[in-house]
C-alpha cells in the first residue's frame, strides 16, 4: 500500500484506514461537518484580517464569494464591496 499522505507512515495510514472503515456513517458525517465548519471559521478569520473594518454582514458576503466564486455569488447576492475579495 502506497501512503496517500506524504508525512504519514504506511503503518499509521493502515491504522487510520481501519478506524475509518469501522466508524459508523453518522460519525463520518459529523467529522466532515466539523471540518466544513472549521474551514469556514478559518476563512472568516482570514477575511477579518484582510478587511479589518468590514462588518459581519460584509464578511459573510465576502465568504460567499470564496465559497461560490465571484460570478455566482454576484448573481445570488449582488455585487460585493470594493476591493474585491478575489482579484
Amino acid at each position: 500500500m502506497t501512503p496517500k499522505i506524504s508525512d504519514t507512515s504506511p503503518e499509521a495510514e493502515r491504522v487510520q484506514i481501519q478506524i475509518l472503515r469501522a466508524m459508523p456513517s453518522w460519525r463520518k458525517f459529523k467529522l466532515i461537518n466539523d471540518m466544513i465548519v472549521t474551514t469556514r471559521k478559518l476563512a472568516l478569520a482570514g477575511l477579518r484580517e484582510r478587511f479589518p473594518r468590514a462588518s459581519e454582514q460584509e464578511l459573510r458576503r465576502r465568504l460567499t464569494t470564496l465559497l461560490l466564486g465571484p460570478e455566482l455569488a454576484t448573481k445570488a447576492y449582488g455585487p460585493e464591496p470594493d476591493p474585491p475579495t478575489v482579484p
